[in-house]
């Protein structure tokens, strides 16, 4: 197996690694971008059987924690003239799956024994088992309303869940303060992992997370035969899978296998808006139906606005009865999924009304988490 691959820091220059950000307080990306060689292949030539990693050559890790994750179902949905990717159909439920499998496969690569995570319930149950899957202690820290099935999943797969009281920030500095130490800042322990004896496979640090996240992009072009979608429609919170869809379409674009990357639409629950508040002024009102994109302050705010720019797409932001609307009609059509997924179709009613999707455009929109967790 080769070495890991090392770090970069895309404001700074400052390579490391292995480190959770740089000293100049920006997120790190992989310093590398591969590529495969040649053209795409014949879609109905190309070997899926090994789910997202049949991906491995746009890849920065190497598959080593595996639950048979990835190729997920791409269906016709009439009643929205879209495509939706049922994403709920994953070993936990949820999309985070997808950076779970390569954060986990980086810590195995790097002989981490023990990781911690904060999440408001999807991404702290993908790590926990794959955690489990790898043999690594895991903590989770867990806003303290966290819904109980979640914190199920956590524990059932062994790990540690820590209740915090307050907002999804406290949430993250309890994890960061109190479990990755600190030292992390510093690099306490010389090479830019945490001092604690800990390693923070955060979903919204953790670069190797949104390597997963990209293979959203690349099962989708194959499973359009190697066309990208005029538009994608994501609920959009830490923007997990918002940037990594971005990516993955980039990738693609570089490679050759697509012609063109598809805009990017960010749905995001009112009162809790920064990537539309910026775009478009204050947003009214409030959401607490969409509970898992409920981010005040995301890390990866630049990268979300800059995607957004680099594609001519927007950010909206929804407030609770839409949604709500959305959820019951995507139950009526069957497909039974957790209420944050409801935000993402909601928004694409909206984008069209505004003629920012046309009528004959074809859009590909993400359902995220299964009914299951509700």
């Amino acid at each position: 197996m080769t070495d890991p691959t090392p770090l970069v820091c895309p404001d700074c220059g400052a390579e490391y690694a292995d480190r959770w950000r740089c000293t100049c307080g920006h997120p790190l990306e992989f310093a590398r971008q591969p590529l495969p060689d040649g053209p795409a292949p014949d879609p109905a030539a190309f070997d899926a059987r090994e789910g997202l990693w049949a991906f491995s050559a746009f890849l920065p890790v190497e598959k080593r924690v595996s639950l048979g994750e990835g190729m997920t179902p791409l269906q016709h949905a009439p009643d929205w003239d879209a495509e939706f990717k049922l994403e709920y159909v994953f070993p936990t439920g949820s999309f985070k799956d997808r950076g779970a499998t390569t954060t986990l496969s980086r810590a195995l690569e790097l002989g981490v024994e023990k990781v911690v995570e904060d999440s408001s319930g999807n991404a702290g149950a993908a790590v926990a088992t794959y955690a489990a899957r790898a043999g690594i202690d895991a903590e989770i820290y867990v806003p303290a309303s966290v819904k109980q099935s979640k914190i199920r999943a956590i524990e059932a797969a062994g790990a540690t869940p820590v209740r915090i009281e307050g907002s999804r920030q406290d949430v993250t500095d309890a994890c960061i303060d109190a479990a990755v130490g600190e030292g992390a800042d510093e690099g306490a322990t010389g090479d830019g992992r945490p001092g604690a004896g800990a390693w923070y496979a955060s979903h919204a640090w953790n670069p190797a997370f949104f390597a997963g996240t990209a293979t959203f992009a690349y099962e989708t072009a194959l499973q359009r035969n190697w066309a990208a979608p005029d538009a994608v429609v994501t609920p959009l919170g830490h923007g997990t899978l918002f940037l990594g869809a971005y990516r993955g379409f980039r990738a693609l674009k570089e490679a050759g296998w697509i012609d063109e990357v598809p805009r990017m639409y960010g749905a995001q629950a009112a009162g809790y808006a920064p990537i539309a508040a910026e775009l478009h002024g204050d947003t009214a009102g409030a959401n607490d139906v969409a509970d898992g994109i409920q981010i005040r302050d995301p890390v990866q705010k630049d990268a979300i606005l800059n995607a957004i720019e680099a594609t001519g797409g927007d950010a909206i932001a929804l407030t609770e009865a839409p949604v709500a609307d959305e959820l019951d009609r995507l139950h009526a059509a069957g497909f039974y999924t957790e209420p944050t997924c409801a935000v993402a179709p909601a928004a694409l009613d909206e984008y069209r009304e505004r003629g920012a999707v046309d009528a004959d455009e074809d859009v590909v929109v993400p359902l995220t988490g299964s009914g299951l967790k509700a």
